[in-house]
């Protein structure tokens, strides 16, 4: 986590009795992970968060699984996929395995609930809209280029202005935080860090609303993949006050300060975010290797132990030519690198590169969804023969 931060009204002790106002007496809540030895937040709420009029089961979103038939790469065009909902009900999966599952919407309605993954922290990564990550720690402004981090637990609301928007959304069985290499004993950020704390926006404002009346309010509740409605008589956003260090927060893309070197870095060079089973690394404009004989693209390589996936945010990937906003996907076990033609290429080129993308390296073999089987591009497999 960035630090400790504190937001409202809070007493001067945990655990005790406060009032706001003449006898409006607050509901505290402890929220926090891995039971009481993780992060966690201390809130205080005008009406009892356990409340529930009714709750109803609504949906299963695990993924149906598509089986290409071969083990091979993949190119997705995602640009065949049409506008299709709210920032939540519109995501559609195309990537998972056990611990981590990828999906991408493309948005052109509002939220129209309240919505709380009970058991993934999320990481969404905000490719076009602005607008704001509203919860009952506060509100959160994002714009195209940020990494919204959203710890399990929290309800939220994505508002997108003009309701359009476009994100890729990474769903995590456990925590996301920064990688443990880049923080001291006592978790603070290392001047070897690709960012620093004040990088990391925090939610600058409580609705504390105070609304009342009886099953007003849905939430949207998923637990592993199961939806569930509830039905509160009190608007989820009454938090008045919280401390702690568990909180939604936004860092951009475009504050990951990169790394070259003489000659090519490898990609845990570009490392942002870490989950269990996965990592999260940015590739940004940046020098390129720039010794006379280095080969400004990346080397053929073999992920024998991770998937690799990577999704195209904007600008000129010299390694190869792809849409923006595609994804591609390069299972264990065979290698890959640039497309025939590219390291010749890159050698008569300026040595900087405007490449923006967002890479997935998972540890355990990941599925493709059904989804996947309209966007995937067959002729990607041809990108690499010497006769082309």
């Amino acid at each position: 986590m960035p630090s400790y931060h504190r937001l409202g009204q809070v007493p001067a002790k945990r655990h005790v009795r406060f009032q706001v106002g003449e006898n409006r007496l607050c509901c505290e809540e402890v929220f926090g992970t891995e039971g009481f030895a993780g992060n966690y937040s201390i809130l205080y709420h005008l009406s009892p968060p356990a409340q529930a009029r009714s709750i109803e089961p609504v949906c299963s979103t695990a993924p149906e699984p598509w089986e290409p038939g071969a083990h091979r790469h993949h190119h997705l065009r995602t640009s065949r996929l049409r506008a299709g909902g709210n920032p939540i009900d519109g995501r559609v999966p195309l990537l998972f395995n056990e611990q981590v599952t990828i999906s991408l919407a493309v948005v052109d309605q509002p939220q129209p609930y309240f919505y709380k993954n009970g058991t993934r922290d999320e990481l969404v990564f905000v490719h076009e809209g602005t607008g704001v990550l509203a919860t009952q720690l506060g509100e959160v402004p994002f714009r195209p280029g940020d990494y919204l981090y959203v710890p399990r637990g929290t309800i939220q609301q994505l508002r997108f202005v003009g309701n359009r928007g476009r994100i890729l959304a990474i769903e995590a069985n456990g925590s996301i935080d920064t990688p443990r290499r880049y923080r001291n004993e006592h978790g603070q950020l290392l001047e070897h860090a690709p960012y620093w704390e004040r990088d990391f926006r925090r939610p600058d404002r409580l609705e504390a609303r105070d609304d009342q009346g009886p099953g007003k309010f849905l939430v949207h509740l998923k637990i592993a993949d199961q939806v569930y409605a509830y039905r509160v008589d009190h608007h989820p956003f009454d938090v008045v006050g919280w401390d702690g260090y568990l909180y939604p927060y936004a860092l951009s893309i475009h504050d990951f300060e990169p790394r070259a070197g003489r000659l090519h870095l490898p990609p845990p060079t570009h490392q942002t975010f870490e989950g269990p089973g996965f990592v999260v690394c940015s590739f940004v404009p940046r020098q390129l290797d720039w010794d006379p004989e280095a080969v400004p693209v990346p080397y053929y390589h073999s992920n024998l132990d991770s998937d690799e996936v990577l999704y195209y945010v904007d600008g000129d990937y010299g390694a190869r030519k792809v849409e923006v906003g595609s994804i591609t996907l390069h299972p264990r076990g065979w290698a890959h690198g640039p497309s025939t033609g590219a390291i010749d290429a890159s050698l008569s080129r300026p040595r900087v590169t405007d490449e923006l993308a967002v890479m997935v390296d998972t540890f355990n073999s990941l599925r493709l969804a059904a989804a996947a089987a309209e966007l995937d591009d067959l002729s990607y497999l041809r990108s690499w023969d010497v006769d082309r």
